[in-house]
Order: C-alpha cells, then sequence, then structure tokens
C-alpha cells in the first residue's frame, strides 16, 4: 500500500518509440513504471511520421497503468511533468482537436531541400546568431512551413487562427487540460528553442524569422518555463497541477543533475544527445554543436547548454534486429559482439538520414566499411555498438574546442547504458570515467523533478542534488595507441558516407 505521508509525482515520458509514464516518490525513488510502443511510420525513403492521436492514447493507457502499479488514485499526486521526443510537429485543429496530418519526426528529412532554399547565400548560418542552431531538417519550424504548404487549405485555415502548432509537449498538455473546451496551448523554452523560431535571448517567438519561414504567429504556443503550473489536468487525472515540460535531453539535464557549470550528461536513446552546462548566457559554437537552452525554472534565469545532437544510435541496434533479423531483442546485441576481441576491421556509420553534430550533413548516407571475408556477424554487432561511442567522443572533441572545459567525467542515461560492453568502450575511447545513476531513466526524473519544484514537493536544487546516486562507473582501459587508430579509422569512415546523397531531399 501507498504510504499516506509520501507525496509522489508522475512523469510522462512520451519518447519517439514509445511513452511511458513512471511516478516517483519523495526520495526520487521509483514507485511504479508503464510502457507502450507506438508505430513508426516511413512514407517515403527518409521521411518519418508518427500518429498524434495513437501517441494521445498511449499516454493515456500508461499513465493509467502506472497509477495502478503504484496503486494510487489520480488526487494522491501532486504534479505530473512532462518530457517528450524533441522537434517532432504536430498540427491540429482547434475545434476538433483532431491532427490535420501525421506528426513529423525529427528524424524526418524532407525538409532539407526547404532549408538549403530558406538558407540563401547565408547557408546554415542565417538564423544561428539567434536561435543557435543551424538551418536543418532535424528542426521544428521547416516541418510547420511543409505541412502548410503541402496540405491542402492549411495555410488559409492557420492563419484564421484555427489550427495549432506544437511539439509533442504542446499536444499532450492541450489534451492533459481539456483539449477542445479550455486546453492550455503552451510550450517550455527546451521545447520553443528546438524549433529555429525562437530567439536565445528574448525566449520568445522572433518575428522575423517567422516571416522568413512564413509560419504565422496565430498557430503558435505561448512559452513559459520549464517549472511552473500551466493548469490543472481534467478528465481521469483530474485536479493533478501540470507542472513542467522539458525536451527529453533538458529533462535527463535536470534529472542527472547538471546544476553547475561544467557539468555534462549523455543520453542514449534512439539517437542519443550530449549537454554541457554552460551557466546563464548562451556560449556560440564554432565546431558544428547547438547553443540550446538547459532549463528555466520559473522566474529565474535561464540556464543555457552545448549540445552534441547524434541523429542514430539506438535505432542502429533496432535496425541491426528489425531490418537485418540478426538477433531477435535488442539485448542480444551484448553477447554477440562480446564474443569476439575487436570489430574485426569492420566500421558502421549509422548516416540513415545524414548526420548531425559535429558535421550537419544532409547528403551522407550510412555505409559500412572495412568489410572483408574475415568479418562475421559477431565483428558487425561490436561495430553497431562502437559506433555510438566513436560519435560520442567526436561530440567530446568538439565540445572542449568550443568551450575550452575538458571532461573529467561523463553522467550517462538511457536504455542503452545497461550494455556493459559499450559503456566501457566508451570509456575507453573518451579516456575519462562513465557513471551510471541509479535511476538510468534520467528524462523521466528530471521531469518530475521540476515539476515537484514547481509545487513545493522538492524545495530548491541542492535538495534534488542529494538525491543523486552512482549505480555504476567503467574506467578507461584502452591503450592510447590502439584507441588513435581505432579513431582514425572511424574517420575514414565517416568520410566515405559524405556526398551520397545529391538531391537534397529524402
Amino acid at each position: 500500500m501507498p504510504d499516506t505521508a509520501q507525496k509522489y509525482v508522475a512523469a510522462i515520458d512520451q519518447g519517439t518509440t514509445s511513452s511511458r509514464c513512471m511516478v516517483f516518490d519523495q526520495d526520487g525513488a521509483v514507485v511504479a513504471v508503464d510502457q507502450r510502443e507506438h508505430r513508426q511510420i516511413f512514407p517515403k525513403p527518409g521521411w518519418v511520421e508518427h500518429d498524434a492521436t495513437e501517441i494521445w492514447s498511449k499516454v493515456q493507457a500508461v499513465v493509467a497503468g502506472a497509477l495502478a502499479k503504484a496503486g494510487l488514485r489520480a488526487g494522491q499526486l501532486s504534479a505530473l511533468g512532462i518530457t517528450n521526443q524533441r522537434e517532432t510537429t504536430v498540427l491540429w485543429d482547434r475545434a476538433t482537436g483532431k491532427p490535420v496530418h501525421n506528426a513529423i519526426v525529427w528524424q524526418d528529412t524532407r525538409t532539407a531541400a526547404l532549408c538549403d532554399e530558406l538558407g540563401g547565400t547565408d547557408g546554415q548560418d542565417r538564423f544561428r546568431g539567434r536561435t543557435g542552431l543551424p538551418l536543418a531538417s532535424y528542426f521544428s519550424g521547416p516541418k510547420a512551413a511543409w505541412l502548410l504548404d503541402n496540405v491542402p487549405g492549411l495555410r488559409d485555415r492557420a492563419e484564421r487562427g484555427e489550427i495549432a502548432f506544437g511539439t509533442i509537449d504542446s499536444w499532450l498538455i492541450w489534451n492533459l487540460t481539456g483539449g477542445t473546451d479550455g486546453g492550455r496551448h503552451v510550450t517550455d523554452v527546451t521545447n520553443a528553442g528546438r524549433t529555429l523560431l525562437m530567439n536565445l535571448e528574448s525566449l520568445q517567438w522572433d518575428s522575423s524569422i517567422l516571416t522568413a519561414m512564413n509560419v504565422p504567429e496565430a498557430v503558435l504556443p505561448e512559452i513559459r518555463s520549464s517549472a511552473e503550473v500551466y493548469g490543472t489536468a481534467v478528465g481521469p487525472l483530474e485536479g493533478v497541477p501540470i507542472a513542467s515540460a522539458l525536451g527529453d535531453q533538458h529533462a535527463a539535464v535536470f534529472g542527472q543533475a547538471c546544476y553547475d557549470v561544467g557539468a555534462a550528461k549523455n543520453t542514449y536513446g534512439t539517437g542519443s544527445f550530449l549537454l554541457l552546462n554552460t551557466g546563464n548566457r548562451p556560449v556560440p559554437s564554432r565546431n558544428g554543436l547547438l547553443t540550446t537552452m538547459g532549463y528555466q525554472i520559473g522566474d529565474e534565469a535561464p540556464v543555457y547548454c552545448l549540445e552534441g545532437s547524434i541523429a542514430i544510435t539506438g535505432a542502429l541496434v533496432q535496425w541491426f534486429r528489425d531490418q537485418l533479423g540478426i538477433i531477435r531483442s535488442a539485448d542480444e546485441i551484448e553477447s554477440l559482439a562480446a564474443s569476439v576481441d575487436d570489430n574485426g576491421g569492420a566500421y558502421v556509420v549509422p548516416a540513415f538520414s545524414g548526420l548531425f553534430a559535429p558535421y550537419w550533413r544532409s547528403d551522407a548516407r550510412g555505409v559500412v566499411c572495412g568489410l572483408t571475408r574475415y568479418v562475421t556477424k559477431a565483428h558487425l554487432a561490436r561495430a553497431v555498438l562502437e559506433a555510438t561511442s566513436w560519435q560520442t567522443r567526436e561530440v567530446v572533441d568538439a565540445m572542449f574546442r568550443d568551450s575550452g572545459v575538458r571532461l573529467t567525467t561523463l553522467k550517462v542515461d538511457g536504455g542503452m547504458t545497461k550494455n556493459n560492453l559499450l559503456m566501457q568502450h566508451q570509456a575507453d575511447v573518451l579516456d575519462v570515467p562513465v557513471i551510471r545513476p541509479k535511476v538510468a531513466e534520467t528524462t523521466c526524473l528530471g521531469a518530475a523533478y521540476a515539476a515537484g519544484l514547481a509545487t513545493g514537493v522538492w524545495h530548491d536544487l541542492d535538495e534534488l542534488r542529494a538525491h543523486w546516486q552512482k549505480d555504476a562507473e567503467w574506467t578507461p582501459s584502452m591503450e592510447p595507441s590502439v584507441r588513435d587508430r581505432e579513431y582514425h579509422n572511424w574517420h575514414k569512415a565517416v568520410e566515405r558516407s559524405f556526398g551520397w546523397h545529391e538531391d537534397g531531399a529524402g
């Protein structure tokens, strides 16, 4: 039975492949979790979509499931927080509540040509000074513009105020707080900061960029902080304050207690995302990183980060399982890879939808290099895992060049951190200790922490720091000469992925 003296906070983590709800107690311990996958829709090469209605249905199911497993009623929750896959873009009809098209997922590359066109003579950096971001198909603004241009009649309806735009946080908050009957149309600074439409300094929509991208302001949500009560839930969660929203990587920063300048974390999910806290001022990148929001708590000064976004890490293991059929479950890859001592000279560069940081090459496509008759499926399994480590190493090197801060440890989280072989290889190629916390799913934890801060469950960041506990640590053991040789070979493989796709689309 739940402790009646305890306070409980729930967090929804709406991710790229699944939705989960976790319930935490006042000590930040996990009380219950429920999770369900949703469909991945691939209409054309390079196109990736989700059904936003299906996502909302799955979210409702996991919330009910987690509460049932915890033995709690909704009224026993002090707050609900939300964390979400970023950049995935939904447009819906305000009157009916129905999406006007499938959501366009962050991995989708259909807007590559539009981004090239928007860059004009300035190129990728046209809006970087104001947004911290390069013009790339990754971000939400161009996805919204594409929908407005390609769904018949949609632009006119949008300009009349009949259509709402949102990333998944906005879609969920709107539905949780009433939908067509008074739902709150809001987003937070971390999600708004990934649209290419928000000014990093003012934390407001940038009217000149909206004009350039031809996105009407009438569709946009109100930008709020990451931790405040946006509204209260209706329906099964009647009366529960909806009190935080953070993009998943920002939530992980918060859940990993990276509250000090120089603290860094890497989250290993569908892609991987390494964020370094740079304090209360944005630090521009000259080495292919993103300048992004970290978080903002209520009225406090915002915290900024440098981010290295890697498009494909966990998704490469899924590809190895689902498209190639070499393993039956993701967990099998570790024992298969561990059955050989090295990669056999093979390297896999997973540029399935181009390369993100530090290259930002939409023309890149996936390659397997170094194949000989010696290479077995076990060597390929090892190369699949090593691709994640090497991509992370490239981002860490770029962060040092931008910030001058040399990494001393890396806090890690996400599903792939249970793969000990991968975590050891990550420590080896970075030449620093890699540390996993007790609660590895720190995206949910960060959303819960922010919601609890906004509602008085926790009082300050020091209280949250005290909850963070180490679960496991991996220390480097690779010979420097081996590390250098393998990194050199990795770079050769990456170069061979460039220039494959030539027309800028798909």
